[in-house]
């Protein structure tokens, strides 16, 4: 069912101050975050919008709990509701328990008193669409990501320069540089200690089947799903998949790819990269970038630079990680509101040109100052020795309610080396389309909830298993193929299909 924000009313203009509410009013928001974060009446931004709008939010999560989906299913348990939930993660939560009647519908409130998210869901069906329960309501507001690109691949350009060595523009050519770096001691100290490919995040072992021509997630999540000619697949069940994990396994046992990328994770980057000894990774742009700076005061010539995905065996290029056009996190408004249209007012605010600035550069004068109509980071800010995001969560800015990033807020803080990989993976057209995933009824959720995390699990540990070869793949996919079978997979892909098709194509 396809949802519906105009029900016949007209909203008022775009450039009107609609949110402004006339009486001061404090509403109670429950807001635990990332496992570490709070919401703070005290941040600059909070005060800043209080003061803009004339609404105040206090919070309600426990300071010292640790984690978040805890702390929502304690407050949900209580029956002590706030005024308002926000979160990360929570899209699942806020459709199950807004159609048990947790939450409010906000379809007649946006159209009625939310011109500027009534204007943007207008001009974005497409996250309308993914947002939409199953009963055709919104219940939450989401983070909206702006722009496509976040991570991609970087080498040695100075280690290439050693070897003589051109950039890989294929998968052969590329195992030609992987197996060099391996064998002929591009950080010249004797010793055959270089790990050609590194990674911070173990999954993307998996990712590297992309240069056999399989996929290996359907989004920026890893082990997502994807849709293929408006069908429902899971990648790890592909056939293609196999043969990637073949290729993968045999680059793991020839020392391409590092020995513990599954236990090294979130250290790899700084060890591997300030140890001289990694080659080869694929990341964030913004912050893999910055190793040129940090790497080169130790590693004389230090030079990592952006490339293009090397074409696979099947002559294509791809980046199968894209920016989510849509987050599973925002905000909600729940049934114990005695104020939902100032507090739908609220929620527009953040959506208009004043409030989303505010929410991601933080307070003009304090963080940010206007320069030809847009707004600019002070040299305070980007000449920080803490990071720009770190900086702008300390303040109440960049975190997880319902507001549409600016990709100009990471664009000013990113090496003119990573704009250039950015624009690079944009012109070349090498984003595969994402997966916005699917919003299920009870039935269909308690049948995913049943099969899916054991799925999920027995999927990585086979793929792991496989990659670091105490199994093999060749031999082992007929009884994967089998357990996957009766550990449910048809089942989980029967009910996603069907809330696929009610919530995109109808």
């Amino acid at each position: 069912m396809a949802v519906n924000i105009a029900l016949g009313a007209s909203a008022a203009t775009a450039a009107e101050p609609t949110w402004i509410v006339q009486d001061p009013l404090t509403l109670q928001i429950h807001m635990h975050f990332r496992d570490k974060w709070v919401w703070n009446e005290n941040w600059p931004v909070a005060q800043e919008v209080a003061r803009l709008t004339n609404v105040k939010l206090v919070g309600t999560a426990n300071k010292a709990a640790t984690n978040s989906l805890e702390q929502f299913n304690l407050m949900l348990a209580s029956n002590e509701l706030p005024d308002i939930v926000g979160g990360d993660n929570l899209k699942d939560n806020f459709i199950r328990y807004g159609m048990e009647g947790a939450f409010i519908p906000l379809n007649e409130l946006i159209a009625k008193h939310a011109p500027n998210l009534k204007t943007f869901f207008d001009a974005h069906p497409e996250i309308a669409k993914a947002i939409t329960a199953p009963d055709g309501n919104l219940y939450f507001i989401p983070y909206v990501p702006d722009g496509a690109t976040a991570r991609g691949y970087f080498i040695r350009q100075d280690w290439l320069d050693k070897l003589g060595l051109k950039v890989p523009q294929t998968t052969e050519e590329l195992y030609t540089v992987l197996k060099a770096f391996r064998e002929m001691d591009p950080n010249g100290n004797g010793k055959k200690d270089e790990t050609p490919f590194i990674d911070r995040h173990p999954e993307e072992v998996f990712r590297l089947v992309n240069f056999w021509g399989a996929r290996a997630s359907g989004s920026n999540n890893y082990l997502d799903f994807y849709v293929e000619d408006g069908k429902i697949k899971h990648p790890f069940a592909e056939e293609a998949f196999k043969t990637g994990m073949v290729g993968v396994a045999k680059w793991y046992k020839e020392g391409l790819i590092d020995p513990e990328i599954f236990t090294r994770k979130a250290r790899s980057r700084e060890q591997q990269f300030g140890g001289n000894v990694g080659g080869m990774t694929h990341d964030w742009f913004a912050s893999t970038m910055t190793f040129n700076d940090t790497m080169s005061k130790n590693i004389p010539g230090f030079k990592l630079i952006p490339i293009a995905p090397p074409a696979n065996t099947k002559g294509e290029r791809w980046e199968e990680d894209t920016r989510q056009r849509v987050r599973p996190d925002g905000w909600a408004i729940t049934v114990k509101n005695q104020h939902p249209i100032e507090t739908i007012k609220l929620f527009d605010f953040y959506f208009s040109p004043q409030g989303r600035n505010i929410a991601n550069f933080g307070v003009e004068g304090k963080t940010f100052e206007m320069k030809d109509g847009k707004p600019q980071f002070m040299d305070s800010v980007l000449k920080n020795e803490k990071p720009v995001n770190n900086q702008l969560y300390d303040i109440g800015a960049q975190i997880p309610i319902g507001y549409w990033m600016d990709y100009d807020y990471e664009r000013q803080w990113t090496s003119p080396d990573a704009l250039a990989g950015i624009d690079m993976y944009q012109k070349g057209n090498y984003h595969l389309p994402a997966f916005d995933g699917v919003n299920m009824t009870q039935e269909e959720r308690q049948i995913y909830d049943k099969y899916w995390p054991e799925l999920k699990t027995f999927m990585y540990e086979s793929a792991q298993a496989w990659v670091i070869g105490t199994r093999d793949p060749q031999k082992d996919w007929d009884n994967y193929q089998k357990q996957l079978k009766q550990r449910g997979l048809d089942q989980v892909l029967a009910v996603m299909q069907k809330a696929y098709d009610r919530q995109y194509k109808s």
